[in-house]
């Protein structure tokens, strides 16, 4: 747990590797997720040398007050770059290793306004099937309605979020059960949060080009929640300033983690992490 400073207490998942980690992974999980349903990816990190802090969002997971609630964009960007800035300090006296941000689903959107906000702070960046551009967006209508909702004081009151349905991110019926039974799993966010998310889009639009570090994108072909065709536009604009890898896997569901084989994708990750990130040999094929 670390505290962030406005007070809220902030807890995480961490991995350690058995020996000196060959770099650090900072992960940011979806909307409606928590780094507990990305344990498979995250044990396999670790098993092969990266050490893991994969950080829940406050009011979601393991952060039970303030459910679905975030005051402002600068304020999640602000929970992020204080756990780094507190790890960096605990470990000033230590070698130097390699430091990759990474982001599943609506974490993707918050890493990249992360990495563009703060493009120094990172030797890479991982989007895996990034919520840059989600398939539902707002229309006018709905946005003027949350500022006049944040307006008139509304901003902690709570909605629906709009992805209730497990299938939306796994075809497993396996994976679907574990998603509906999950407890932890946030169904409503606040006024407040939706305003937030919203202005992370700007940011990442108009301050993309400051991104110099590697970045990978990894996308599910049969994706129900992401607009891909807009994910790849945003990837392609950025190429033009920084190495950047696309994977897509045609057959894949929004989740990755929870496809018959997800060692594939987990794979496909730890050979970009050491080609593009630490500079090694890859240890894992090319699929």
């Amino acid at each position: 747990m670390y505290r962030a400073s406005d007070g809220y207490p902030l807890q995480y998942r961490h991995w350690r590797p058995a020996g000196a980690p060959r770099g650090i992974v900072i992960a940011l999980h979806g909307i409606q997720s928590h780094g507990g349903w990305y344990q498979y990816s995250c044990r396999r990190l670790a098993e092969e040398g990266y050490e893991v802090f994969f950080l829940d969002r406050r009011g979601s997971g393991l952060n039970a007050r303030e459910r679905g609630h975030a005051p402002h964009e600068d304020r999640l960007i602000a929970d992020v770059r204080q756990f780094l800035l507190g790890l960096k300090w605990e470990r000033r006296h230590a070698p130097r290793c390699p430091l990759i941000l990474m982001g599943v689903s609506w974490g993707g959107r918050l890493a990249a306004a992360c990495a563009a906000t703060h493009p120094q702070d990172f030797d890479g960046i991982a989007l895996l099937y990034p919520g840059l551009y989600p398939r539902q967006r707002p229309t006018w209508r709905q946005r003027y309605q949350l500022e006049w909702a944040a307006a008139a004081g509304w901003g902690t009151y709570s909605v629906p979020i709009p992805l209730n349905d497990p299938a939306l991110f796994s075809d497993s019926p396996t994976w679907q059960e574990f998603i509906r039974r999950d407890e932890l799993a946030l169904h409503r966010v606040t006024v407040d949060f939706l305003r937030a998310n919203l202005r992370l889009g700007p940011r990442i639009e108009q301050r993309a080009a400051n991104i110099s570090c590697p970045v990978l994108m990894m996308l599910a072909g049969k994706d129900r929640i992401i607009d891909n065709a807009a994910n790849r536009g945003w990837l392609q604009r950025l190429s033009r300033t920084t190495a950047t890898r696309l994977i897509e896997y045609s057959d894949a569901c929004h989740t990755l983690e929870f496809e018959p084989r997800p060692e594939e994708f987990v794979g496909d990750l730890l050979n970009w992490l050491d080609d593009a990130v630490t500079g090694q040999s890859p240890s894992h094929p090319d699929r």
